[in-house]
C-alpha cells in the first residue's frame, strides 16, 4: 500500500511538472504574439480594451528591389532572406524599448511608446534603432546573391494611435489612424539606405539635441500633400540623455 502510495505520489508530480511546462511554453509563445501586459490581460479572462495614445512613433521598412529579386529566386531563397534577415532585426530591436508589430513580406513595422508609454523616449528609441538596423544591413549577406547588397528604405513618424487586439482566432495587435498611414508613406517615399523622418518626429528628436538630421526638402505624398521632411544621418553620444 505504502509503495502504491509513493508511485501515485511520484506520478502526480511527473503529470504536475510536465502541466507546468507545457503552460511555460504556452505562455512564452503568447508574449511572442502580444505585449506582455496585453497577454497577461487574455491569460486572466480579461477583455483588452482599445486604447488611445497621445503620442508614439512608428517604424517602417521595406527591401528596395524585394520584387525582382524575387522574381529571380526560389521561393526557398526568398524565405531564407527573410527568415536571415528578421532573425538579425530582431535580436537588434531587443537592445530598445520598442513593440514589433508585424512583418508582411518583407515589410517590417516596429512602434515604441505602447502598450508602455514612456514619455517623448519613444523618438530617441525608434532613431537609435532605426540607426542600428541599417547599420546592420551594410554587412548582411544574402546567402543566394553574396555579393548583392540589400537596399533598405526606412521611413518613421511620430503622432496619436489606438492600438487594441483585433480578432479571436489568432488574434493580433494593431494599430490604428492617420499616423500609421503617415508613417508608411514616409518609407515609401524614401530611398534606399537612408533613414526618411517626419518633421513631427524631428521636432521631438531635436529636443533631445544629439541627433543629425539633414533637411530633404518638400515631398508629395499620397493623400497627404506636400510635407516638410527629414533624412535621419547618425546620432552624436557625447551628449548626455535628457
Amino acid at each position: 500500500m505504502e509503495q502504491y502510495a509513493n508511485n501515485l505520489e511520484k506520478l502526480v508530480e511527473e503529470r504536475t511538472q510536465a502541466y507546468l511546462e507545457e503552460k511555460r511554453k504556452a505562455e512564452n509563445l503568447l508574449y511572442q504574439i502580444l505585449p506582455h501586459s496585453v497577454a497577461e490581460q487574455l491569460k486572466w479572462g480579461e477583455t483588452v480594451q482599445a486604447e488611445a495614445f497621445d503620442s508614439v512613433t512608428i517604424y517602417f521598412s521595406d527591401i528596395v528591389g524585394f520584387t525582382t529579386m524575387s522574381a529571380e529566386s526560389t521561393p526557398l531563397q526568398v524565405v531564407t532572406l527573410l527568415n536571415d534577415l528578421y532573425t538579425c532585426f530582431d535580436a537588434i530591436i531587443d537592445n530598445f524599448d520598442v513593440y514589433k508589430v508585424e512583418t508582411i513580406g518583407d515589410a517590417y513595422m516596429v512602434v515604441s511608446g505602447l502598450p508602455v508609454r514612456n514619455g517623448k523616449l519613444h523618438a530617441r528609441e525608434t532613431a537609435r534603432m532605426s540607426l542600428a538596423l541599417l547599420e546592420a544591413v551594410k554587412s548582411f549577406k544574402i546567402r543566394h546573391r553574396p555579393n548583392d547588397q540589400l537596399k533598405l528604405r526606412i521611413g518613421i513618424h511620430t503622432g496619436p494611435v489606438c492600438a487594441g487586439v483585433v480578432g479571436l482566432k489568432m488574434p493580433r495587435y494593431c494599430l490604428f489612424g492617420d499616423t500609421v498611414n503617415t508613417a508608411s508613406r514616409m518609407e515609401s517615399t524614401g530611398e534606399a539606405l537612408k533613414i526618411h523622418v517626419s518633421s513631427t518626429t524631428k521636432n521631438v528628436l531635436d529636443e533631445f539635441g544629439n541627433f543629425d538630421l539633414e533637411l530633404r526638402g518638400d515631398v508629395e505624398m499620397k493623400g497627404k500633400g506636400k510635407l516638410r521632411t527629414y533624412w535621419l544621418l547618425g546620432e552624436q553620444m557625447d551628449v548626455p540623455d535628457i
